[in-house]
């Protein structure tokens, strides 16, 4: 048998959610049911806290559990930060499937990102972050400044276009 819990230990999980929406209970579950959660609960706290600005992205979410009080906050992808910087319309994910995301998003836009996501990031400076969230354009399938975004990594990596390092 596992050893006994420590309520007041702070416990961080981890779930990848639809921004607006009630997970399924039994999702949640496995991952908050031993910790003495009621699941149904936080994903209705999950849904609230994504709900403004996320809605219909896929996100990440931590949990910050302690004394059996869970905290949600949102973990942003550099994936839902291009989406969210192209403006598109909320669409409904059951009704509109394999969604292209055609898109134009500016170079100040992708260099917001990288400054949000250098924390995370592997790079050691602002540039090779810009290189990561460009290539993330790249999947997602947009462009910036209207260019091809394999193009516009190239020249940076060429030094043609200058990131700042502030």
């Amino acid at each position: 048998m596992p050893p006994k819990f420590d309520p007041s230990q702070v416990v961080d999980v981890y779930v990848r959610v639809t921004g607006g929406e009630v997970g399924t209970a039994s999702s949640l579950a496995p991952k908050i049911g031993p910790l003495g959660l009621s699941p149904k609960k936080i994903g209705e706290d999950i849904a609230k806290e994504t709900a403004k600005d996320w809605k219909g992205l896929r996100v990440t979410v931590k949990l910050t559990v302690q004394n059996r009080q869970a905290k949600a906050s949102l973990v942003p992808s550099a994936a839902a930060l291009v989406i969210k910087a192209l403006k598109e319309p909320e669409r409904d994910r059951k009704k509109t499937k394999n969604i292209k995301h055609t898109g134009n998003i500016s170079l100040d836009d992708v260099i917001e990102i990288a400054k949000i996501m250098q924390p995370r990031s592997i790079a050691k400076d602002l540039t090779g972050t810009v290189k990561e969230i460009v290539g993330t354009c790249v999947s997602v399938g947009c462009t910036v400044d209207g260019k091809d975004p394999k193009d516009l990594q190239q020249e940076i990596a060429d030094g043609d276009v200058e990131i700042p390092q502030d």
